[in-house]
């Protein structure tokens, strides 16, 4: 059994995850913890230039709502928002925090995917730790 998760988490409103977390307690032990983390995908610094702060602020700040909300199906979770490359960051995450398994949806891969989502994949090929692929 697994004691610490990672559940990463896309926050476009078409997702449901109450499967990963399912699947996180199924494998969880006595004790074990959950971190639900979203990751902001940076976007072009030219066209950050043009967005008035108050919008990246506003866009943020929902951002940590929908992720509390998320989080409060799973009891006990906490959760984490950060900004950077979506798999870097996860991985990055998981590594520094110890986590010991990370639960992560694939949507439907594209050609240049192959068999997984182009974040599932990264993540699968770089995190030190086991990787639950959920679909």
């Amino acid at each position: 059994m697994y004691k610490n998760f990672l559940i990463p988490v896309a926050l476009d409103g078409q997702r449901d995850f109450t499967h990963q977390f399912r699947v996180a307690e199924a494998l969880s032990g006595e004790g074990s913890k959950y971190t639900v983390l979203h990751v902001i995908e940076r976007i072009p610094s030219h066209i950050e230039a043009l967005l008035p702060e108050t919008v990246r602020a506003a866009t943020r700040n929902e951002a940590k709502m929908e992720l509390k909300e998320a989080s409060e199906k799973l009891e006990g979770a906490s959760s984490v928002l950060l900004s950077g490359h979506a798999g870097r960051s996860i991985v990055d995450y998981a590594t520094k925090h110890s986590m010991d398994c990370i639960i992560v949806a694939s949507h439907v891969p594209v050609v240049s995917d192959v068999l997984l989502g182009s974040t599932a994949s990264w993540i699968v090929r770089h995190a030190k730790c086991a990787v639950h692929v959920i679909r």
